[in-house]
């Protein structure tokens, strides 16, 4: 990262332990009340476990509309399937892009009886002018992901945006997300750049990395501070580490949600309601 200014930490966030679908566990790290923080992300769930009661009956069928969903598995088998007649199975290191547009009903559903889940589900909104667009979703192979190495043996995975002048296996015009996961060796550093309009934050789910002299332990978020000129960020690991660095451009849009879904009225939200009971979503 040439000729950027670092940001620091504005805020340590600690998720909330919570389960979801048919009782899976999961730690909810972006919740709403930071959706305008963070704005265009409006939740993050990590998910971990090596009990099958905590995963075993995964999400059955469940609609969604007006945002986009990206899934990423770190380990374990997930089987995905929707109304428009897309079926997929994710499996370690993949990912999950699923734009949910006017609406689909779908089910994540484990495809294993025992061994370690584990990944992390993102919420990414659509501007207004998008959020009735057509569903559309695509599978992406761990090994299709682009990656590279850098300075001090440091791994990088791209799931979207572009780093180091590698693009990313997704891009999005109007929120221009970042979305890399970080594998630091013990001792390293990492510098990315971050325009400084977005908003940003890090979540470390293996080990403690430092940023701007704050250390954050594994199971934390970083919400990472805006400013004029702070376009990027560093990590420096004070031990072996994991972490996801995400980014996005702000829409500025007023932000509706009821459960699965995220529109800018109250009337939008009656009328997915309505579509959702009557048939008419999905």
């Amino acid at each position: 990262m040439e000729n950027s200014r670092s940001r620091n930490v504005e805020r340590i966030v600690i998720g909330k332990a919570t389960s979801d679908g048919a009782g899976v566990s999961l730690t909810r790290v972006l919740t709403q009340p930071l959706q305008r923080r963070l704005d265009p992300f409006l939740m993050l769930d990590a998910f971990g476990s090596d009990n099958p009661d905590d995963y075993i009956a995964g999400f059955p069928d469940h609609p969604h509309r007006g945002f986009e969903t990206v899934t990423y598995m770190i380990a374990g088998r997930m089987r995905h399937r929707d109304s428009a007649g897309h079926e997929g199975l994710l499996q370690s290191g993949d990912v999950q892009w699923m734009t949910a547009g006017r609406g689909v009903i779908h089910s994540e559903i484990p495809e294993q009886e025992s061994g370690v889940m584990e990944g992390f589900q993102l919420w990414l909104n659509l501007p207004a002018g998008k959020k009735m667009i057509e569903p559309w979703y695509r599978d992406i192979r761990g090994k299709d992901i682009p990656s590279y190495v850098a300075r001090d043996g440091v791994a990088v995975k791209i799931i979207a945006g572009m780093s180091n002048g590698i693009e990313g296996a997704v891009t999005r015009e109007d929120t221009e997300p970042l979305f890399l996961d970080i594998d630091l060796p013990a001792g390293s550093a990492f510098s990315a750049q971050l325009p400084e309009t977005h908003n940003a934050f890090a979540y470390v789910y293996r080990g403690k990395v430092r940023i701007g002299g704050q250390s954050i332990s594994h199971g934390r978020m970083a919400i990472l501070g805006n400013g004029q000129g702070k376009d990027g960020v560093s990590l420096e690991a004070e031990e072996s580490a994991r972490a996801i660095l995400v980014a996005g451009r702000p829409l500025s849009e007023p932000i509706v949600q009821y459960g699965p879904f995220v529109m800018n009225t109250q009337a939008e939200i009656y009328q997915a309601i309505s579509d959702f009971r009557e048939g008419r979503l999905g």
